[in-house]
């Protein structure tokens, strides 16, 4: 069985090669280092998609380093380099456990646009918790497509995890409302919410989520106890637009990133965490089941930039 950082490492696999050879072909073998040099780690920082503004900060900061004889290799800048990474996701989860509920189950609503793997990760963190021994129950509240109900079935299946659902076309907040009342009489620990994909440009159906998140909080004062999004980290800084959006219709409390594996763009959650101030949960590291893990800013930082010491 991998250690967890291994698992964090295997999956990051492609953005940390891509950071470590642009690093050492920039540095590596020069006896002294430019500010052209800097400029061309910004670059590489920003193709990563850290963002702009981290980018800029971040080798601001080492040049400074640099200048006052505190990195002498390509190994030290890399250090530095995720150490301020973890510092940035740490902060933005400021220590925050997440939310459980006081009394029934812990409700937490899943978003996010098409094709990101809310579905799939639904069932993940299904089997993650269970594996822990508590009560899951699934609600598929992607009503717009009966392909998307029968899916979650498929996968409640799979893990042995039961499935509220509606006919299709059935009103999305009414199947909610239904999936609370079922869990609290079977006395679910938690219940995972899945919603429709949507793109964050379309009002009427980020309209509808909201409806979702004020129904569940008839249902159960409190509910929902967590709202995260799903981030498919290959679209890179297209990620910062869907984040906004998204916030704004419902207060996000936390991230799930998956995909991780199959990109070089893996920096994509930096700057959703430092202008939102919302933690990662959970990376999506792999396609298999235990490749879903809960997240670790430190494990994250030194894997992306192969800085373990």
């Amino acid at each position: 069985m991998k250690s967890l950082f291994n698992i964090f490492k295997h999956g990051l696999q492609k953005t940390a090669t891509t950071l470590s050879r642009g690093i050492q072909g920039i540095f590596t073998g020069k006896k002294s280092w430019s500010a052209e040099d800097f400029e061309e780690l910004e670059a590489l920082l920003i193709q990563a998609d850290l963002g702009v503004q981290t980018a800029s900060e971040l080798c601001r900061d080492l040049k400074s380093r640099y200048d006052r004889g505190l990195i002498a290799t390509d190994h030290d800048l890399r250090l530095i380099l995720a150490e301020d990474i973890r510092a940035i996701l740490e902060a933005a989860a400021n220590g925050k456990p997440i939310a459980t509920a006081a009394s029934g189950p812990t409700v937490i609503l899943l978003v996010g646009v098409n094709g990101t793997g809310k579905t799939t990760t639904a069932a993940k963190l299904a089997h993650l918790w269970q594996q822990d021994g508590r009560k899951v129950m699934l609600a598929a509240c992607d009503t717009f497509r009966a392909a998307a109900v029968e899916q979650l079935i498929h996968w409640g299946r799979r893990v042995h995890c039961p499935v509220v659902s509606g006919k299709p076309g059935a009103d999305a907040a009414a199947v909610a409302y239904d999936a609370v009342t079922q869990a609290q009489q079977q006395g679910m620990d938690f219940l995972l919410i899945d919603t429709a994909g949507r793109q964050h440009t379309r009002k009427t159906l980020m309209d509808e989520l909201g409806k979702i998140g004020r129904t569940l909080g008839k249902a159960q004062p409190g509910a929902p106890h967590e709202v995260w999004q799903i981030i498919d980290a290959s679209i890179g800084s297209n990620a910062i637009c869907q984040a906004r959006e998204f916030s704004k219709t419902t207060p996000l409390t936390g991230l799930v990133i998956t995909k991780l594996d199959g990109t070089g763009r893996g920096g994509s959650l930096v700057p959703i965490c430092r202008e939102l101030a919302v933690p990662v949960r959970f990376a999506g590291l792999g396609e298999q089941m235990h490749d879903l893990q809960p997240f670790r800013a430190d494990f994250f930082a030194q894997a992306l930039f192969e800085a373990k010491e």
